[in-house]
């Protein structure tokens, strides 16, 4: 791994989760703490790495690929990557990049990145005016956001943050991010706001629950049953749950599902009706209002605009913000 910049590593807990949700031996995902020395971390690594692993940290981080393809997983968003994907992650929010496509000996660099804590840009943003424009991109960014068009701009602006310190690369920083504040061309990505616990028995409480429901989500899957493996009752099984994931239980089997249902759409040629009872629902009817509730299209619709803008990579236009 090449690491730059005035940072270094105070902690890490290492494992290897190398194949996202479907790796045998899950673990919770691990948490980075990085020591700082400015407000700017920048980063790069290739692949393979040990850096390639599900996790999380307490900083925001704006990640580039600029080499290779291959599934990313981000809070319980799964899709796919290219050279010029760019995202943004918010604090302990998990997330992993797993290249699929690689040459032979793999890539010395794959990926570009700057991590930055919330504390100094909040505070500066409470005496610079011209900073606040930046606290939207920032709230959004719990749930992952995916840029499109900007992958090139932000290698060079990642380039001359490598190369500069100080104010100056302070400066670069934030007229990188300004832009990433003011585009429209931009999606969420997780359906809801997963974070990390600092309790160790709670996030072991979380990470057993929806790890269990993304390994089951075909099947019938109850609050109750799920309540009854972590000991709780169900009332409190569900505010639990609401506050682990920003959504009620129903909601997030159902949102779940239809994550996968995109990436059938996009990656097969699939009839929606296989797509809908292979995802779990238990008829095509539910399944499209479910689809148009969540996705602001229908199925058809999906692959139709997913195809058309994205060549099969990727999501739906109707996901992004109209300018």
């Amino acid at each position: 791994m090449a690491k730059a910049g005035d940072s270094h590593r105070e902690t890490s807990m290492e494992h290897t989760w190398q194949n996202g949700y479907r790796d045998s031996e899950r673990k919770a995902p691990e948490l980075e703490r990085e020591s700082y020395d400015g407000i700017i971390n920048y980063l790069e690594h290739g692949y393979p790495s040990s850096r390639v692993r599900w996790h999380c940290h307490e900083e925001y981080e704006l990640h580039l690929i600029v080499a290779t393809s291959g599934r990313l997983f981000v809070g319980d968003y799964i899709g796919e990557f290219s050279p010029g994907h760019l995202v943004l992650t918010g604090p302990r929010l998990p997330h992993n990049w797993i290249s699929n496509v690689v040459p032979d000996g793999g890539v010395a660099l794959r990926d570009m990145i700057v991590q930055f804590a919330h504390a100094p840009l909040a505070g500066a943003a409470r005496v610079i005016p011209e900073l606040r424009e930046l606290l939207p991109l920032l709230e959004r960014s719990s749930y992952g956001v995916e840029f499109f068009g900007m992958g090139h701009e932000a290698e060079q602006h990642l380039a001359r943050i490598r190369a500069t310190h100080g104010a100056e690369r302070f400066a670069e920083f934030v007229q990188m991010m300004s832009k990433l504040a003011r585009t429209a061309n931009y999606r969420l990505l997780s359906s809801a706001s997963l974070r990390s616990y600092d309790d160790d028995a709670t996030l072991a409480k979380v990470n057993s629950v929806l790890n269990y429901i993304t390994d089951n989500y075909r099947e019938p899957i109850s609050a109750e049953m799920l309540a009854e493996q972590v000991g709780m009752s169900l009332s409190k099984f569900s505010r639990f749950f609401r506050k682990a994931t920003g959504n009620s239980f129903t909601d997030f089997i159902s949102r779940l599902r239809i994550n996968k249902a995109c990436q059938l759409l996009m990656d097969t040629d699939q009839y929606v009706s296989n797509v809908c009872y292979d995802v779990g629902f238990q008829n095509v009817a539910n399944f499209n209002r479910r689809f148009l509730q969540v996705k602001g299209v229908t199925p058809k619709e999906f692959r139709r605009q997913a195809d058309g803008r994205f060549g099969g990579i990727g999501g739906p236009v109707a996901d992004m913000p109209q300018a």
